[in-house]
C-alpha cells in the first residue's frame, strides 16, 4: 500500500491539492461466481495516497465554497476540510438520525453556486430524508431548514442515500430497493416506487419541490413522475463526469456480482438497469432479462476480495496527467483503488492503482477535480502522483 503522511497544513486554499461498518453488501452469500476474464490492462498511472486528515466514520463528501471540502459524518455531523486542517462540525444532527443497519448521514451536496446544502439521511424511524440549506458567505444558515422528500424504507439496509446536483442543475437522489435481500418486494423494476431508483428533482421549482418536465416518466400514472432510472439494486455511489456530463453508477451486487452503470451526458432517463431480474449481466435467480435493459460498462464477480463495490469520479484533476478521463472507483472489503479506461461508453481497460484505502466507503471530488478516499475507520486520503 502506498500511502504518504504528511501535514494537512499543506493543502492548498484554491484546490485542496499543493499548487459502516456501513456495508452495502448482499445480505446473503451464495457459491463463488465462475471468473470474468480479464480486461486489457490500462497503462497504470503512478498515485499515492496522502493522509490529510482523520474524520470520525467519514461517509460522504463534497467540494464546497472557497476551495474547501466538506465531510459527512455518518453519525450525523458536517465538518469543513481547508488549509488549516478539518475544522469542528458545522452542522449536527447526531440527534436526528441513528447508525443502525446501514442508516446514518449518507449524503451530502452544494448547488452549483454554493447557495444551497442539500444532506441525505435516515431520521429515527428510518425514513430517508432530504434537507435543504440555505448558505450565505460559506455558512449554513440553519434556521432556513426545510425537508425537500422523504421516502419510507421498509428495512434497515439498502437505503443508498447518495445525492448530486447535475450538470443541469437539478438534484439527483440515489435510494436502493428498500432492502432485506434479492428485492422481496420487487420495487427495482416497480415505477409505482422511488425504491430502486435514481430520482431527478428540480428543489428550487417549487415547495416542497418541482418535477423537470422532461423527466422520463412526467405525467406516467402508472409511474412516479420523479424518477429519472431503474432497475438498481443500491447505487451506493454516483457521479457525473465532470468533463462530459455522463452518469456512472457503482451499485452494489447482492451475491455474485458487482456492477457499474453508465448513462452518456444525452440521455433523456429512463434506463432500466435490471435488478432484480438481473445481477449484472446474469439472471438473478432465475430471472428474466428485460428487454430494454441496460448491461453495465463493468461488473466484476466475489471470487476475490470484493463484496461491495464504492462507485467514483472519472478524473479530472491536473495533478495526475496519466490519469485524466479514467473513472476510478473501489470496493468497501477490499480497499484497492483501480480505475477504468473508457471511450464512448465502452470499457477499453482497466488497472489496478497499486494503492488500498482501507474500506472505502465513499470518494470526494473537489472544485479542481482532484479526488480524495473516504475510509469508513476514519482516513481521509488525497490521491496525489507518487
Amino acid at each position: 500500500m502506498n500511502v504518504r503522511t504528511r501535514s494537512s497544513a499543506i493543502i492548498g486554499t484554491i484546490c485542496l491539492v499543493a499548487s459502516l461498518a456501513l456495508s452495502s453488501a448482499s445480505a446473503d452469500e451464495s457459491a463463488a461466481p465462475p471468473k470474468v476474464p480479464p480486461k486489457a490492462p490500462s497503462k497504470v498511472a503512478a498515485v499515492a495516497l496522502e493522509h490529510v486528515a482523520t474524520a470520525k466514520n467519514p461517509s460522504a463528501g463534497a467540494a464546497g465554497p472557497g476551495g474547501t471540502v466538506w465531510i459527512a459524518e455518518r453519525a450525523g455531523t458536517v465538518r469543513v476540510l481547508d488549509s488549516r486542517g478539518l475544522g469542528a462540525p458545522v452542522l449536527d444532527i447526531t440527534k436526528e438520525t441513528t447508525v443502525d443497519g446501514e442508516r446514518g448521514l449518507l449524503g451530502i451536496a452544494f448547488d452549483k453556486r454554493f447557495a444551497y446544502f442539500y444532506i441525505s439521511y435516515t431520521n429515527l424511524e428510518g425514513t430517508s430524508t432530504v434537507d435543504e440549506f440555505a448558505v450565505r458567505n460559506g455558512k449554513i444558515q440553519k434556521n432556513t431548514r426545510r425537508t425537500v422528500l422523504t421516502q419510507t424504507q421498509p428495512y434497515a439496509n439498502h437505503n443508498g442515500g447518495d445525492i448530486k446536483v447535475g450538470p443541469d442543475g437539478y438534484l439527483y437522489i440515489a435510494f436502493g430497493d428498500g432492502g432485506s435481500g434479492g428485492d422481496p418486494h420487487d420495487y427495482g423494476q416497480n415505477l409505482d416506487t422511488l425504491l430502486g431508483k435514481i430520482l431527478r428533482i428540480d428543489p428550487r421549482g417549487a415547495k416542497p419541490y418541482a418535477i423537470p418536465a422532461d423527466n422520463p416518466f412526467a405525467g406516467d400514472p402508472n409511474a412516479k413522475d420523479e424518477i429519472w432510472a431503474y432497475g438498481l439494486r443500491n447505487p451506493w455511489r454516483f457521479s457525473f463526469d465532470a468533463g462530459t456530463g455522463d452518469m456512472l453508477i457503482g451499485d452494489v451486487g447482492q451475491s455474485d456480482w458487482e456492477e457499474i452503470d453508465w448513462a452518456p451526458a444525452s440521455s433523456k432517463g429512463g434506463e432500466n438497469y435490471g435488478w432484480s431480474e438481473m445481477e449484472g449481466t446474469h439472471p438473478f435467480r432465475g430471472g428474466t432479462e428485460p428487454a430494454n435493459h441496460v448491461p453495465p460498462v463493468h461488473e466484476y464477480g466475489r471470487n476475490g476480495l470484493g463484496c461491495s463495490v464504492t462507485g467514483g469520479f472519472v478524473y479530472r484533476g491536473k495533478a495526475i496527467p496519466a490519469l485524466k478521463g479514467q473513472y476510478l472507483f473501489s470496493d468497501y472489503c477490499d480497499g484497492t483503488v483501480r480505475a477504468l479506461q473508457m471511450k464512448d461508453g465502452k470499457v477499453t481497460g482497466e488497472s489496478d492503482l497499486g494503492v488500498s484505502g482501507g474500506e472505502v466507503i465513499s470518494f470526494v471530488q473537489d472544485g479542481c477535480g482532484e479526488l480524495y478516499v473516504l475510509d469508513i475507520g476514519g482516513a481521509i486520503h488525497r490521491i496525489d502522483p507518487a
